[in-house]
């Protein structure tokens, strides 16, 4: 039996319910055995409390994503879907082909731009305001 859900980052837990009936210890197990067995009545569990079952009530808990990471997968599927457009059309196309190659030319040379800027900053030649 879960007792309860807890969330995480990026991991929202609503609803839920770690109540449990009281089971009194006070009329002793040796007169009364079955004091604190759980059975099973339909789909109801149910705990005997040494007079009677009580039901035990039940809850549903909710798991979903934080809106944040909704929104970063949702962002990642359009972009995803727009890629995966792209190809499909350069494939008939050659200016979409060419516009491609023109973008993947444009990201090579953004990456190797940035790492030399990277490289010649932590040399202490370029400094950080």
């Amino acid at each position: 039996m879960i007792k309860g859900l807890m969330g995480g980052a990026n991991i929202v837990v609503n609803g839920g319910n770690t109540s449990m009936p009281y089971v009194s210890m006070s009329n002793g197990n040796m007169s009364n055995p079955m004091q604190g067995m759980l059975r099973i009545n339909g789909s109801d569990m149910q705990v005997w409390d040494g007079s009677g079952w009580i039901t035990i009530s039940t809850s549903y808990a909710t798991v979903d994503l934080s809106p944040d990471a909704q929104s970063v997968l949702q962002w990642a599927r359009e972009q995803r879907d727009k890629q995966l457009e792209y190809v499909r059309m350069a494939k008939d196309n050659p200016a979409v082909q060419n516009a491609l190659n023109a973008i993947k030319h444009a990201e090579a040379q953004l990456d190797l731009i940035a790492k030399l800027s990277k490289d010649y900053e932590n040399e202490g030649v370029v400094t950080s305001p």
